[in-house]
């Protein structure tokens, strides 16, 4: 059962309140409709209900706000709007996708599309999709937690006769199961068709509250609609012989001069009243017409709905006077498997596919092109870093990734519907960067191993001769791509836009590069001989003696004028997202 208490939306300045001490309740197995006309407070209140904007009130979720359910996936399903995908990414890899997200097994995704007909279309992108299909997907995408209520924003707009009784044969289904479903419509004829409950809005205000039956009877009147040149000398013959024969009809001029709505009678007595005075007729049909609500935003919404019995489930109504309690706009919920979710965004769409093969094509090209310059050494040629890029493409490439990993999200807000921002989540950051790190380092193998492969090929096996400090010179290879990657992802993150994440990649060695390089130098340097020995004393723990030549290989990294450079970008960034996160009291 939902039951909101009170919404009212946070006040604009010189604007009336969108929400104002909006109260009732949905209840299971009755699908229920929000109705009004544009501006009423429709999508206002939706929002209110699920946290979306600030304001006040509340609204309980069979006895909870939706901030205190432990699994929202599993207790709401919302549809807003278009699918929030990207658009080239499927229709099958969109619900799995989700499925890490919900938490629910990867199959759910196919049940689904069996469920709302679009197995067929599974492969299909989403940026190709109809209107219609793409509302399927939406609200398959809603039913991924196998959720108690829907909450639905005009779902029927725009959509076919056809798709429009498929969406009520499912909301009807899912409310026969015990579910509870509100929509929103500005339509009265669809809030008639589709609602067993109706509540009416005006000015962000109930004015009534009623069962579907009561509401057809007392809001929708069947009319003739009359279309005519004469339509003045029409409507004063018909209401002339209606008086004669002492019946109830009513003749309404529309705005239009030519159109008539005419109540109480049929279209063959207007019509034979047109053709025995020669009046030309152009329309003729039989409609129903919206007889708008009459209610007063200073009292009582009128109600037709009976209450029986039990009032135990009847939502506390708040004392005379008492403010309801304040909304906050909460964050997102983040996936809860975080890493499949990861996974799959990634790999679900071509522009990886694409990235990782023009990186690997480009480094092998310029590996090629390099090595015919004996001069270069090997570990340029390998790398396929000349010195006219500021970065191999390998590195590039993984900051590229690293960027589209939060831009994307930015941009195509799945995780995050209505809200248009990314959950602010240590599991989800946490994710991304050990992914983000694994593209890197496999794109640095690639690199590598594709490189000395084509110059065996090309050159023979002389030229590649495995260096000395090879340890030294692989863990920097991978500090550089993964520390890249890490790069583009947070700049992203921070400034939600994936040019910022390729604008933080090339600022390394654009930027931070020479004002190290510039920085003072002594004139004597001291060594750091002892430094493993020393961190061991320090921190009391004993650690095998191989890993002092990791420490080493790190420290001398850090001091290179690249690796400072990349560290101290790190740190500035790290620093930033956490700040940023802060402020919205980053969760797990």
């Amino acid at each position: 059962m939902l039951q909101a208490i009170g919404l009212t939306s946070a006040p604009s300045r010189g604007q009336a309140l969108a929400v104002d001490d909006l109260t009732f309740d949905a209840e299971p197995g009755c699908v229920t409709a929000l109705l009004g006309a544009p501006g009423s407070g429709k999508t206002a209140a939706l929002r209110l209900m699920l946290e979306l904007q600030p304001g006040r009130g509340v609204t309980y979720f069979r006895g909870r706000p939706l901030h205190r359910v432990p699994n929202p996936a599993g207790e709401v399903g919302v549809v807003l709007g278009d699918v929030p995908g990207h658009p080239a990414r499927t229709v099958r890899g969109q619900l799995r996708m989700l499925c890490a997200a919900a938490g629910v097994p990867v199959s759910r995704a196919d049940e689904l599309l069996e469920a709302v007909g679009l197995a067929g279309l599974r492969d299909q992108r989403i940026g190709t999709l109809s209107l219609g299909m793409d509302r399927r997907l939406a609200l398959a995408c809603a039913l991924l937690g196998d959720p108690h209520t829907l909450l639905l924003d005009d779902p029927a707009e725009g959509l076919a006769p056809r798709e429009a009784d498929w969406l009520r044969g499912m909301l009807r289904s899912h409310a026969e199961r015990g579910g509870t479903v509100l929509f929103a419509t500005r339509d009265p004829k669809e809030a008639a068709r589709s609602a067993g409950h109706v509540v009416t809005l005006e000015g962000g205000r109930v004015v009534a509250d009623q069962d579907g039956a009561a509401f057809s009877h007392t809001r929708l009147r069947p009319r003739v609609a009359v279309r005519s040149p004469q339509a003045a000398r029409l409507a004063a013959i018909v209401s002339r012989e209606a008086r004669a024969v002492r019946r109830s009809v009513e003749v309404v001029a529309e705005a239009a001069g030519n159109r008539l709505s005419v109540y109480g009678s049929s279209c063959a007595e207007v019509g034979d009243a047109a053709f025995r005075h020669g009046l030309p007729v152009h329309q003729l049909a039989d409609e129903v017409g919206d007889m708008r609500p009459v209610g007063t935003t200073d009292g009582p919404a009128a109600s037709s709905r009976s209450v029986g019995g039990d009032n135990s489930a009847a939502p506390p109504r708040l004392s005379r006077g008492a403010l309801p309690p304040p909304i906050r706009r909460r964050p997102a919920r983040g996936p809860l498997r975080p890493v499949r979710y990861e996974l799959r965004r990634l790999f679900g769409v071509r522009t990886t596919t694409v990235i990782l093969a023009v990186v690997l094509a480009a480094s092998l090209g310029l590996s090629v092109l390099l090595a015919r310059d004996s001069r270069t050494s090997l570990v340029h040629v390998i790398a396929a870093w000349p010195s006219l890029l500021p970065l191999p493409p390998a590195a590039l490439g993984a900051g590229l990734l690293g960027a589209l990993s939060f831009g994307d999200e930015f941009r195509y807000p799945a995780l995050a519907a209505g809200r248009g921002s990314v959950p602010r989540r240590l599991g989800l950051l946490v994710a991304k960067l050990a992914v983000s790190g694994g593209i890197g380092l496999l794109l640095a193998l690639l690199a590598v191993l594709g490189s000395a492969a084509t110059l065996r090929v090309v050159y023979g096996g002389g030229l590649l001769d495995v260096p000395s400090n090879v340890v030294s010179l692989a863990v920097s290879w991978s500090a550089l791509t993964v520390g890249c990657a890490w790069a583009g992802l947070l700049a992203a993150g921070i400034f939600r836009v994936t040019a910022a994440g390729i604008a933080a990649v090339l600022a390394v060695p654009v930027v931070m590069v020479p004002l190290v390089e510039r920085m003072p130098k002594a004139a004597t340097t001291r060594s750091m001989a002892g430094l493993p020995g020393r961190l061991r004393d320090l921190a009391w723990l004993q650690w095998p003696g191989e890993a002092d030549r990791w420490i080493l290989a790190g420290a001398r990294i850090v001091a290179h004028p690249v690796g400072a450079a990349l560290a101290l970008s790190l740190s500035a960034l790290t620093c930033a997202f956490l700040l940023t996160s802060l402020r919205g009291r980053v969760r797990w």
